[in-house]
């Protein structure tokens, strides 16, 4: 439980870490996080003696051109992040991993034929009044910085689902799959010139360097939670990472909060509380079912 709670309270706090290195620009940020996080993954997992996996995964074809995906997904999904904190959107970012619960559930209905019970249903339905009153009424638009960061992070999960890989196994072979384009990248801004790494002081540099302990021990941490508790907790543990950034958001950077976001906000709240009581109820029942051996456990989809 430390575990899982200190995994989401680190990526709740992801929004006070990247101003401080807003200097890079966005997609340099990306790129050393991507180079940083190899190199301490492969540290950690070279001290635990745990190469072996990785080596096996890149013989793996299935499951490489399935971390090769997931690789561009998250990808994605970190450089949205890293542009939403650093121009002033951190609500709206708060906002899309408020909705990924919500899009991994209807995920689920489409591609593997799940049947929805009422209160997913009516848990989705909310969800989608939630965007239509963003879109319609918000001064800002369409939120599509939330919706693309959910869209990215549930497609994400849904291919490391496949592809049943450990969370540090995993990043390993991810960051090795972008860390080619990602060296270019750096060595064309350093050619250029362009590149901050060496420009704007150590201070500037180490923060940089953290990039990779920032991204890879949450992942750590994660992993270690997600193996021991239960998915029914785990799954009420995720909300703490948006809950905290989005506190961040209006708090701290002093975004505001018109009213048609804050309906929105609450007709997303309101959905994640149906859908989390109906996993807690869902969860119960089949280990009562389970203890009882009158039927199977029922998977909770979250």
């Amino acid at each position: 439980m430390l575990s899982g709670v200190a995994a989401y309270g680190l990526w709740g706090l992801f929004p006070l870490y990247f101003p401080l290195v807003d200097r890079a620009g966005p997609v340099e940020l990306l790129a050393h996080r991507i180079g940083w996080s190899l190199l301490f993954v492969g540290a950690f997992l070279a001290l635990r003696r745990q190469l072996g996996p990785v080596g096996a995964l890149l013989r793996d074809r299935r499951r490489l051109r399935l971390l090769t995906l997931s690789a561009v997904m998250i990808a994605g999904n970190w450089g949205l992040y890293i542009y939403a904190v650093t121009t002033d959107r951190v609500i709206e970012a708060a906002l899309g991993y408020f909705i990924n619960p919500l899009l991994s559930v209807g995920l689920g209905l489409a591609l593997f034929g799940e049947r929805l019970r009422p209160a997913q249903t009516a848990a989705l339905g909310l969800g989608t009044v939630a965007v239509v009153v963003l879109a319609a009424f918000s001064a800002t638009g369409f939120p599509w910085i939330a919706v693309s960061l959910a869209v990215l992070f549930a497609g994400y999960g849904l291919v490391k689902k496949l592809a049943d890989v450990g969370a540090a196994e995993g990043l390993m072979v991810e960051t090795l799959v972008l860390a080619g384009p990602a060296a270019l990248f750096l060595g064309v801004l350093a050619a250029r010139g362009d590149g901050t790494f060496t420009t704007e002081g150590v201070g500037h540099a180490l923060l940089l360097v953290a990039a990779g302990p920032v991204t890879a021990i949450p992942l750590v941490l994660f992993s270690a939670c997600v193996t021991r508790v239960p998915l029914s907790t785990v799954g009420l543990l995720q909300y703490l990472a948006p809950v905290l950034q989005f506190l961040i958001g209006w708090l701290v950077a002093g975004e505001t909060m018109p009213a048609a976001r804050w309906a929105g906000f609450a007709l997303v709240w309101t959905a994640l509380v149906v859908l989390s009581a109906d996993a807690l109820r869902a969860s119960a029942a089949g280990r009562r079912a389970a203890t009882s051996g009158d039927a199977e456990p029922q998977p909770m989809v979250a």
